[in-house]
């Protein structure tokens, strides 16, 4: 057990939507960090704060309604209150809704009985009409409870004294729930069982853990730290037992909680008008109008990342080849200037350019959290997402990835489960992301011709919609496939509370928006920028003079800003098409495209395309420019005509080399394969393994060879 340091710790605690990170926010101000606890990839908010001449440290665990636990990030709550992996809080501080003190309360319950120093931190009172005695609450508990407005900080000068108080002279509280015998009799066996120090040698506590484990522990959790012989122990008193004990425990908790604090709350009387919330569910969660409304937020939503962050991107993407422009005519032409300009530079321009997005979705992401809308939108797509094993809120992250896999990744975070969060991960990336259209237009504008089916529907168009529609498919199906498979884990009924309407808090949004933007830019942009550097490297790499002479004739050698070549200069110039198309065409990328020809030839691609392909890794849209420079085009966009040309010109043995049959094959590679390393980059970020963004790439990438290598070899059986 670790020693104590030498500043406080306190934990703050609740259930989901009770005002708990607001709470946080407002005693942390801005000293807020954010990790990850110990063991897990679940995001942990800490922050510094004074109380009583003394620094403490305010951790933000987790939203649980109670300590019962299936999975480790549920497991968390009761692993942080009890110290058994660090050092133990010196003061829980649970956060209660006032007007659903029954619900909140049986935590607190829990947490008395594992003799956990507390106080009580009854929020939102101004949303109750009758609010309840707060003194005859802490008579009942045997705990300080401070009435607060979290939001509005009426009352934290009163919290923090309590808080002050606590840390000198901690209560533990005190309840009798009445237990059937039978189940103490479950408890004190297992209470034998228990691993060394979990209870620390109190009797009182030890009960609590044994409740704890009988509820939590079976065949099936994805606990982590049970032994052997408390599993088998809760597994044996259940089945000897053939009751529910689960069951058991929390109906002699709601006993007491009906008997002893429901009458502190006054009850609505029968034919009151509905309250504002009540209003509004009655169309939001309507079976038509409330998905009607629901799609129209999430097109919204939809339409914010794919079009508003464009001007954004844009600016970002003029303002680094500005940059890089200058920087090219003001420095002396070298490998070092190209490694600041295309590696460098080119790396911090992949990573910033996805800001836009990010702040962007975590601002909807954030007002319809604060508003207690996203409660209501996951309890309306659980019922179709739960048919494939994916979690209600997968929704809004998925119909991000149709804009941008990045920001869509970091949105998963907004689930609770480890499992909930990989699943929906796993299958983002099969989206259609904006960064895929550049290659479909140049594909479908290069090798289909602009007819039209039955003379009405434009072939091209067609094209493009059925991409959408395939990428979607297959995400739907993958994940159905994953779950069962590679992310098995027990399907656990979605058990959501739909919150009051509220106003956004905009200090907690804007902040939310800045740790995401900021935990981006600082763990997944260092390794973009890395990947980037690297591919720099291949696709720049032999330099040769004798491959710059060859390429370019003495009339085309002068520098980009179009400068008299001097004698000066001979050996230095900075680099024509001609020279970069030649470089590249003899760089190792170029070699690595002929040695992977033999593997994407069934594909109908030849070794330009393999080039393409390893190009295209540092942004799927790269492979439009790497195209360019490999027919010696230049930076080619996908609406090139002599880009396109080039490639309907290119023929083998006398025969077209590109048929549509090979666009429709590359269109499908690319729909499915994991041509992204920022994607690659950000899923380790998330997940903290390099496991995860391995399997992603080698799953993704053998379902995109497997189907392409089907679609052309059958299409070539069948003559097209």
């Amino acid at each position: 057990m670790a020693s104590h340091p030498t500043y406080a710790r306190i934990a703050l605690l609740g259930n989901p939507n009770t005002g708990k990170t607001t709470l946080f926010n407002q005693l942390t101000g801005a000293r807020a960090r954010v990790g990850n606890y110990p063991g897990v990839t679940v995001e942990r908010r800490s922050g510094r704060m004074t109380v009583g001449g003394r620094e403490a440290e305010v951790v933000d665990l987790p939203g649980t309604y109670s300590l019962t636990a299936r999975s480790p990030e549920e497991q968390l709550a009761i692993e942080h209150v009890l110290g058994m992996h660090e050092a133990p809080p010196d003061l829980v501080v649970v956060v209660v809704d006032a007007g659903q003190l029954v619900r909140n309360f049986y935590l607190v319950i829990q947490l008395i009985e594992l003799e956990v120093p507390l106080i009580v931190a009854l929020n939102m009172l101004d949303e109750v009409a009758d609010a309840p005695d707060h003194q005859a609450i802490g008579r009942l508990l045997g705990v300080p409870v401070v009435p607060i407005r979290a939001k509005t900080n009426r009352g934290l000068a009163a919290l923090t004294e309590a808080i002050a108080v606590g840390l000198a002279k901690p209560s533990f509280g005190s309840v009798k729930v009445d237990y059937p015998e039978a189940l103490e009799a479950d408890a004190a066996a297992v209470v034998q069982a228990l691993p060394e120090g979990w209870g620390q040698g109190k009797p009182k506590r030890e009960l609590g853990l044994a409740l704890w484990a009988l509820g939590s522990v079976d065949e099936h959790d994805e606990l982590r730290g049970i032994t052997p012989e408390l599993r088998a122990a809760c597994i044996e008193r259940q089945a000897v037992s053939g009751r529910d004990v689960d069951t058991e425990s929390i109906t002699a908790r709601y006993r007491f909680l009906d008997a002893h604090v429901t009458p502190l709350v006054r009850a609505r009387a029968p034919g009151t008008v509905p309250t504002t919330t009540e209003r509004i569910d009655r169309v939001l969660l309507h079976p038509i109008w409330g998905f009607a409304v629901f799609i129209a937020i999430m097109l919204t939503v939809f339409q914010s990342l794919f079009s508003w962050a464009s001007p954004a991107i844009t600016r970002i993407e003029s303002a680094v080849s500005w940059l890089g422009t200058n920087l090219t005519q003001h420095l002396p032409a070298g490998v070092l200037t190209d490694l600041l300009v295309e590696g460098v530079l080119g790396g911090v321009g992949n990573v910033i350019v996805f800001l836009p997005q990010i702040l962007l979705l975590f601002l909807f992401i954030g007002v319809l959290e604060d508003s207690g809308y996203m409660a209501r939108a996951a309890y309306l797509m659980d019922r179709i997402m739960r048919a494939l094993g994916l979690h209600g809120r997968a929704f809004v992250p998925m119909l991000s990835g149709c804009a941008c896999a990045i920001p869509a990744i970091m949105a998963t975070r907004t689930m609770e489960r480890h499992r909930d969060r990989l699943l929906t991960m796993l299958v983002i990336p099969l989206m259609t992301c904006s960064a895929r259209l550049p290659v479909y237009t140049l594909v479908i504008g290069a090798l289909f011709p602009p007819s039209r089916v039955f003379g009405i529907v434009p072939v091209q168009g067609l094209l493009m919609v059925f991409m959408y529609l395939f990428s979607t498919l297959m995400a739907l199906l993958a994940a159905g496939v994953l779950g069962r498979t590679v992310v098995r884990g027990r399907r656990i009924p979605l058990l959501i509370e739909l919150p009051p309407y509220r106003m956004p808090t905009w200090q907690s949004v804007v902040r939310q928006m800045s740790e995401r933007a900021t935990s981006f830019l600082k763990e997944a942009g260092t390794m973009i920028l890395a990947c980037t550097i690297v591919l720099w490297g291949l696709l720049s790499f032999p330099r040769h003079d004798a491959v710059t002479l060859r390429a370019a004739p003495p009339e085309m050698l002068a520098t980009e800003d179009k400068r008299p070549r001097t004698e000066a200069s001979e050996t230095s110039v900075a680099p024509t098409v001609n020279v970069r198309s030649e470089r590249l065409t003899h760089s190792y990328g170029a070699k690595l495209g002929r040695a992977i020809e033999p593997a994407i030839k069934p594909l109908g691609f030849d070794w330009k395309i393999g080039v393409g392909l390893i190009g295209a890794f540092a942004a799927r849209e790269v492979f439009v420019s790497t195209m360019g420079l490999v027919y010696g085009i230049g930076d080619a966009d996908q609406s090139s005509e002599p880009l396109r040309e080039k490639m309907r010109a290119e023929s083998k043995d006398g025969k077209p080399a590109y048929s549509p049959l090979t666009g429709l094959s590359l269109m499908l590679f690319f729909a499915l394969a994991c041509q992204c390393m920022s994607t690659l980059a950000v899923v380790k970020r998330e997940t903290r393994s390099y496991r995860w963004p391995a399997f992603l790439f080698v799953y993704m990438t053998s379902l995109a060879w497997v189907t392409s290598f089907l679609v052309f070899q059958l299409g070539t059986k069948l003559g097209f």
